[in-house]
């Protein structure tokens, strides 16, 4: 396990991050909560909210089994290549979402953070634990570059959100 042994602080940092920004994202929700909801608001959420959650949570997920005192390497590669596999199924249930909620047209920079950019993670993610078969080591920094992608484009949606709500539904 001497592998993963030079991880674990980037992992407790990434995923203390990933468990704080979910936190955050939980406060964020309570306080536009009372807002009236719209036709199509809740569509939406699912569309655009509930992915960014999944995002930080796959993230926190994946600093826990890569902390795991696992005996080896295989249990560890083996969870996060379902982990992997599990967000690119996700993210075709996201992007289907996306597509037929009908309150918001996306812009480029939308199609790029909530679909192209995640599935792009979690293919990496899922490229990656299968490369560490052969090539540990490097496959190990493709699974840091997935975790990392996906904590940026959770802040990035996050912070997206919450100024769609502050500036453009206050003004509504």
């Amino acid at each position: 396990m001497t592998a993963f042994a030079g991880w674990s602080n980037f992992y407790v940092i990434v995923g203390s991050s990933a468990g704080a920004l979910i936190g955050l994202q939980f406060v964020v929700m309570t306080l536009i909560a009372n807002r009236p909801v719209g036709p199509g608001q809740s569509q939406a959420g699912a569309a655009f909210a509930t992915p960014t959650i999944m995002h930080f949570g796959t993230v926190l997920l994946l600093s826990a089994i890569l902390n795991a005192p696992w005996p080896g390497t295989a249990t560890a590669t083996v969870l996060t290549g379902l982990l992997g596999l599990g967000g690119m199924v996700y993210e075709s249930f996201v992007t289907r979402r996306i597509r037929t909620q009908s309150i918001y047209t996306l812009v480029f920079e939308d199609w790029l953070f909530h679909i192209l950019l995640p599935f792009a993670a979690y293919a990496v993610l899922t490229v990656s634990a299968y490369a560490a078969h052969t090539h540990l080591r490097m496959a190990l920094f493709g699974v840091a570059a997935a975790a990392l992608l996906l904590l940026f484009v959770g802040i990035h949606n996050a912070w997206d959100a919450v100024t769609y709500h502050v500036f453009f539904k206050k003004s509504a």
